[in-house]
């Protein structure tokens, strides 16, 4: 667990700096700056940019992190394995890539807004190419620095430095000094600095070496293609779960209400911030576990990480939730607040995910894998079905509903799997202790007074949750190795 705490706590500064700066952009710059109909259109282009790259890569990074540590070899070269990978994912681009200019047409039909919407995706439709090549390029070079533990940087340069594009794109265009075009172009330039940055740092490294492909590598060709495969589907049928709302969102009610859902779903995504950092580090681990059949690393593991993830994640759930009046007066837009409520049910669907741990990379990383794909095809067709059946006569809060109960359905199936087939189990009281926390917490901010300013009301609602809910926490003793954390800090204070 040291390794995963240390390169954990450093990939969570990336991502808390991250957070505060997307945070920044959604709530500040982008709603005095852009249109909701723009603010549409740029989730959707990432939304589009996501499953682009897991169709596009055919399951590549799951790929090098299941496989690189069977071929590693102290000559970097690894038997010629990355040589093998960009081959398999230039064809499987390419190949992709012809499919989707094929279906602009179609891409670009989906539209319910008078064709406002259809004219921003035909206008930047060419950018989708581009960025998505970048996309893929870093996953792979972020891929093979992750299955050698180098993932500081590549998480600072996602997290951090793309979104300074963004940023800057919204501030510009404040500032009057570019059109929406400048915005994504700038967010072009950001992806193609972030492919030369980890390029760079991959040679620097020496993490690998591009050769001739060996027999070892040749021997498991069907065996990647089919993980691959398999992954793909999996990893896509995930990325719909986090972006099929989205694009039903825009068929069904346009990119404005898009707009006002994407903004939610970003912010809840905060939620997720402790699962991230601990995943990135987490996933390399497991793998290696299944390599050496080591059950009680996994179920280590396992327990750890579902606990800190519910930990965090509640504790930042209630505070937005608390601070309800405060990110609508952020948000300025007269649309939000009657829409408030799609914020907190995504982001109990958000705790959901985070508290059911790494389930599913403990089975996505062993000879089961092929399960994964199964529970997430059936979870993205249930997603899609929820969806049709709840935003028609819901709109926004139908699509949130829509993803709480595919979130709730999926980490069920996930945890009963596992805890039938290899007696895992990570769940205690103290998840229950957790709760019962957090409502205490939420109770005291919900009555606090409101203060003269909104900035202040902020810092003293959130000092004031953040402080009982730590303290709690602290002496019931719920993790250890947060409270190791506390200590340390505590003893360096002295």
């Amino acid at each position: 667990m040291n390794l995963i705490k240390k390169q954990g706590i450093v990939n969570s500064i990336s991502l808390y700096l991250g957070t505060a700066l997307g945070f920044i952009n959604l709530m500040i710059i982008f709603q005095r700056s852009l249109s909701l109909e723009e603010i549409g259109f740029y989730n959707i282009l990432i939304a589009v940019i996501i499953l682009y790259t897991q169709f596009a890569s055919l399951g590549i990074s799951n790929v090098i992190t299941r496989f690189l540590p069977f071929f590693r070899t102290n000559d970097k070269k690894h038997h010629g394995f990355a040589t093998y990978i960009f081959t398999i994912c230039c064809i499987t681009f390419t190949l992709f890539s012809i499919g989707f200019l094929l279906l602009k047409k179609e891409v670009i039909a989906l539209k319910t807004d008078g064709g406002k919407a259809a004219s921003l995706m035909d206008q930047y439709y060419g950018y989708f190419f581009p960025i998505a090549a970048c996309a893929t390029l870093f996953l792979i070079q972020e891929s093979f620095a992750r299955t050698s533990f180098k993932t500081i940087l590549p998480s600072f340069l996602r997290e951090v430095v793309l979104r300074l594009f963004s940023t800057l794109g919204a501030l510009l265009i404040l500032m009057g000094a570019i059109t929406y075009r400048g915005f994504i172009d700038l967010y072009l330039v950001g992806n193609i600095l972030l492919v030369l940055i980890i390029t760079w740092y991959i040679v620097k490294t020496k993490i690998y070496r591009f050769s001739s492909i060996e027999p070892a590598v040749k021997t498991e060709y069907r065996h990647m293609l089919r993980f691959g495969f398999y992954s793909m589907l999996g990893g896509s049928s995930f990325a719909l779960l986090q972006n099929l709302d989205v694009i039903l969102i825009k068929l069904f009610m346009g990119e404005e209400m898009v707009g006002i859902y994407g903004t939610f779903f970003a912010m809840a995504q905060i939620i997720t911030l402790s699962s991230r950092a601990l995943n990135i580090t987490s996933y390399q681990i497991i793998a290696n576990a299944w390599k050496e059949n080591d059950l009680y690393k996994i179920e280590k593991i396992y327990k750890k990480t579902t606990l800190i993830q519910c930990l965090a994640g509640s504790l930042l759930l209630i505070g937005l939730i608390a601070n309800r009046d405060n990110i609508l007066i952020l948000l300025k837009k007269p649309e939000y607040p009657a829409y408030f409520d799609v914020l907190i049910i995504v982001g109990i669907a958000f705790l959901v995910d985070a508290t059911g741990g790494i389930n599913q990379a403990i089975i996505g990383f062993s000879k089961h894998y092929r399960l994964v794909m199964l529970f997430m095809a059936i979870a993205a067709t249930v997603c899609f079905l929820f969806n049709i059946w709840l935003i028609p006569q819901y709109g926004l809060e139908g699509a949130a509903w829509s993803y709480l109960l595919t979130m709730l359905l999926t980490n069920v199936s996930f945890w009963l799997y596992l805890k039938l087939k290899f007696q895992l189990q990570p769940f205690n009281s103290k998840i229950v202790l957790i709760i019962v926390i957090s409502l205490i917490s939420l109770f005291v901010g919900k009555f606090i007074p409101i203060m003269p300013h909104f900035i202040v009301d902020i810092i003293v609602r959130s000092v004031t949750i953040g402080g009982i809910f730590i303290l709690l926490s602290y002496y019931s003793r719920i993790s250890p190795d947060v409270n190791e954390i506390i200590d340390n800090f505590l003893t360096r204070r002295r």
